[in-house]
């Protein structure tokens, strides 16, 4: 699928932890920056991490096949085997996953594996991947 690139903002409460997460662990490409915002290339998308001075809430959530999704949340939807090389990265760092790695819609229209974590501001992220990367948008 070619689609243009997204663009997403997003609150962060410390620019170097952000910087740590996003490039050092998740193997995000640094953009440009200033001393209140950073530019990544996020799968090939722009995200933009905004230094915030007010602090978040907890998130919301909404049941999605027996788990309590965090609403609201942003990802990517990777290869299988890159799904599963960065869960097993994120393991090795220990970082804890806010949903663990599982298989959802097991045998139904839109099987796919996903876990979520948290970045260090508390943003939720979510990687998912489809072993039939045409189901993305079955219904």
């Amino acid at each position: 699928m070619d689609a243009p690139p997204f663009h997403l903002a997003f609150p962060v409460r410390d620019l170097e932890s952000t910087r740590a997460f996003y490039i050092d662990l998740l193997g995000c490409r640094p953009g440009r920056s200033s001393a209140r915002w950073l530019d990544l290339d996020f799968y090939g998308h722009q995200i933009v991490a905004h230094l915030v001075d007010d602090g978040r809430g907890g998130a919301p959530t909404n049941p999605v096949d027996g788990d309590a999704v965090p609403v609201p949340h942003f990802g990517a939807v990777l290869e299988w085997s890159a799904w599963e090389a960065l869960h097993e990265r994120l393991s090795a760092a220990g970082v804890a996953f806010r949903i663990a790695p599982r298989v959802r819609f097991r045998g139904q229209v839109g099987e796919q594996g996903t876990f979520f974590v948290l970045d260090p501001s508390g943003n939720a992220l979510e990687f998912k991947t489809f072993r039939d990367p045409a189901q993305l948008f079955a219904h």
